[in-house]
């Protein structure tokens, strides 16, 4: 996971269930890296890995409770999970896994200004989602401009500014 919810609501005084952050926060994950077209995979850290009961034996080294890890050229279980425990018969993950003799196990870390970049996004979305589109609003002698939502200012639904920080990791598609 990009950041945890507990770590998030340092950031960002919240009101919704930690359910929703936290479905939120992997919904932002998978925008960021489908969005750059980088996995931010560290490839120092993986290893070829047989998953048997659900758990994941001979996980690659270096991997502690609480990281995240990309599995991949899997015939089953392709996708990121977050570590939830390691011990001497393998390493569990947060959903279950199917039985697979083929996995590569590779850690994933975000670089703090990408994380920091999440906050950001998730902060903008909880705080200003309902108030998009509306550009003037004025009663009485009150009067509100929000953000006007168009395909120069906004990308993924999120206006440009929040997303500037993902132009250093920008990946070319082939």
């Amino acid at each position: 996971m990009i950041i945890t919810v507990d770590k998030f609501k340092e950031f960002a005084d919240v009101k919704e269930p930690d359910e929703i952050i936290e479905s939120k926060l992997t919904a932002l994950e998978s925008l960021i890296r489908k969005y750059t077209n980088n996995n931010f995979q560290v490839r120092s850290i993986r290893s070829q890995s047989v998953i048997l009961d659900g758990k994941i034996l001979n996980p690659p080294a270096f991997l502690k409770t609480g990281d995240t890890i990309h599995i991949t050229e899997s015939m089953l279980n392709n996708g990121v999970y977050e570590v939830v425990s390691i011990d001497d018969n393998g390493m569990s993950v947060s959903k279950d896994l199917l039985d697979c003799r083929r996995n590569l196990v590779t850690k994933v870390e975000y670089p703090p200004d990408v994380v920091m970049g999440a906050v950001n996004m998730l902060k903008w979305d909880l705080q200003n989602r309902d108030k998009t589109g509306i550009q003037s609003e004025t009663i009485s002698r009150h009067s509100v401009t929000y953000f006007s939502v168009d395909g120069d200012k906004t990308v993924m639904g999120y206006p440009k500014m929040l997303l500037g920080f993902l132009m250093p990791y920008m990946k070319a598609r082939f």
